[in-house]
């Protein structure tokens, strides 16, 4: 990226290992291999697995890789740093993870404080149900699934306020001073692309400088929606 070689990511002892062919995964894992051996390491195949991105039609049958001896797990979905990854680099599937969450916190919160005030329910409201954790990462997905999230995150709000099911959500998030899933994104992906640029990590720059146009372009379009609306 940016003429700059990022075939191996890793963050504390999770390591992720990219190359656009087999033979090239083989040898980055035969370098794992040497070196966790000269330093009296050893590689976890069981927590090892292998996510083959499908950017376009290609064979059915995928050679397969060894590590210490043992074959790689392939799977159609990872989820790294609690991100979930797919084969077809669809953010679907971590949007319904962090629906999921959403509704374990919405009800949590429903059922242990739905007697407390109102001042203290839209604090925890918002200390606990506006974390969209990477959502700035989500750019390519059904409407279905981004509309859904945003439904959820209104109910729950209607819900933990005893407020009916069919109010404006727009008047009772104005009212409330509590800002709308829209704003929540916004603020996430501004936030993220401010650290991005500012950040002195050498990685993170490259990235940054060559942030796939589709990504960018996305999101720059997303903000002229939004204000619009």
């Amino acid at each position: 990226m940016n003429g700059v070689c990022l075939n191996s990511l890793s963050y504390a002892d999770d390591m992720v290992i990219l190359s656009p062919s087999i033979k090239g995964l083989r040898k980055l894992l035969s370098v794992c291999e040497h070196y966790a051996n000269a330093h009296g390491l050893k590689n976890n195949v069981d927590k090892t697995e292998m996510l083959i991105f499908k950017a376009c039609k290609g064979p059915d049958r995928t050679p397969g890789i060894i590590l210490n001896g043992k074959a790689v797990r392939v799977v159609q979905k990872f989820k790294y740093l609690g991100h979930v990854l797919t084969e077809h680099l669809k953010d679907n599937s971590d949007i319904e993870r962090e629906g999921r969450a959403l509704s374990i916190r919405c009800n949590m919160l429903a059922r242990r404080f739905g007697k407390c005030s109102k001042e203290v329910k839209i604090t925890l409201f918002n200390a606990y149900c506006q974390c969209f954790y990477t959502c700035q990462l989500w750019t390519n997905f059904f409407k279905k699934s981004f509309s859904a999230i945003r439904v959820q995150y209104n109910d729950a709000f209607r819900i933990l306020m005893g407020l009916p099911r069919y109010c404006s959500a727009s008047t009772m998030f104005a009212e409330s001073g509590v800002p709308n899933f829209y704003c929540i994104v916004r603020a996430r992906v501004a936030s993220f692309w401010e650290r991005i640029r500012n950040s002195n990590n050498g990685i993170l720059r490259v990235v940054c400088e060559g942030m796939p146009r589709p990504i960018s372009d996305y999101w720059l379009s997303v903000h002229r929606y939004w204000n619009k609306k």
